[in-house]
């Protein structure tokens, strides 16, 4: 039989440990904080250089790790009879409002408005196509990729025939997401998405999103979410464990006020301009956050 003493102190022991507060867990801190803007357009007049640095700033105020641009960063340079001076102007604007935020690095990808293609003399003009964007936006090739604390991010080039990857660029993926550890988190950003809710009435997503979603299954411990824009409106999908976020634009209504389907001032359909802010975890979960630049809410 358990004496006197025993059970007393046995029962002092149970009573201390009830009455002691509970230690919280909460959920750990992201590892990485990301700004994603895209479909910036920008250009001179109507205030736009003044309005986007100052959208700019709001951006920074989230103290991001570093930005990505996912393309259309200039109003265009595509359409026919686009001038020389034209586009020397918009990327002259471009670099002013980059500079604005110095302080961060930015890892662009390339819009389908940024490249010229109305040159005289395509094969000889430094500025022709798509190697004058990757020397204006400063990175190191149409396509790439980079590492940042556990995560791998990978940024393509969609701006080929059927707004898709080339073989080349393909065969590049492939291999780089073979070659990676198994379980390393991965984040991909194209300017066009990949696989969108709102592809079904603006056409704008990937025309190869049956043969890079069976890639990305085939890797499915591996690809974690998918970033992109083209389409200024917002959108979210979930797909064989893959985060699919079609994140607006910066410009909305490319800066104007819109028109009869806009539901507000310089929104874009339902869409205000906007960016997004990614929280990501070590164990390759993630969170993606949707800020109107109207009046900086978050919306998602």
């Amino acid at each position: 039989m358990m004496n006197r003493r025993k059970f007393l102190r046995n029962t002092s022991t149970v009573v201390a440990a009830s009455a002691a507060p509970a230690v919280a867990i909460g959920k750990p801190k992201p590892v990485l904080t990301v700004a994603h803007i895209t479909d910036v357009h920008i250009t001179s007049g109507n205030d736009i250089p003044e309005r986007a640095i100052t959208y700019l700033k709001e951006v920074t105020d989230h103290k991001p790790d570093f930005i990505l641009n996912g393309g259309d960063s200039i109003m265009d340079a595509s359409y026919d009879g686009t001038s020389r001076e034209k586009v020397i102007q918009q990327w002259e604007v471009w670099d002013k409002f980059r500079n604005s935020a110095s302080a961060f690095e930015m890892y662009s990808c390339i819009g389908n408005h940024d490249p010229w293609w109305d040159v005289e003399n395509k094969e000889e003009d430094e500025m022709y196509g798509i190697p004058y964007v990757v020397k204006r936006l400063g990175i190191p090739h149409r396509y790439y990729s980079f590492r940042k604390r556990g995560w791998h991010f990978i940024v393509l080039d969609g701006n080929n025939k059927g707004t898709t990857l080339d073989e080349e660029q393909y065969q590049w993926l492939e291999k780089e997401l073979e070659q990676l550890a198994s379980n390393t988190p991965v984040l991909l950003m194209s300017h066009y998405p990949i696989l969108s809710v709102t592809g079904s009435w603006e056409g704008g997503q990937h025309g190869d999103l049956v043969k890079l979603k069976a890639l990305f299954h085939k890797y499915k411990d591996k690809v974690k979410v998918c970033l992109g824009g083209h389409q200024h409106l917002l959108d979210s999908v979930w797909y064989n464990d893959v985060k699919y976020f079609c994140n607006g634009s910066m410009s909305g209504y490319w800066w104007g006020e819109g028109d009869e389907r806009s539901s507000n001032a310089f929104y874009y359909q339902e869409t205000p301009p906007g960016f997004a802010i990614l929280k990501l975890y070590s164990d390759g979960s993630l969170e993606n956050n949707y800020y109107s630049l109207l009046d900086n809410q978050k919306i998602i």
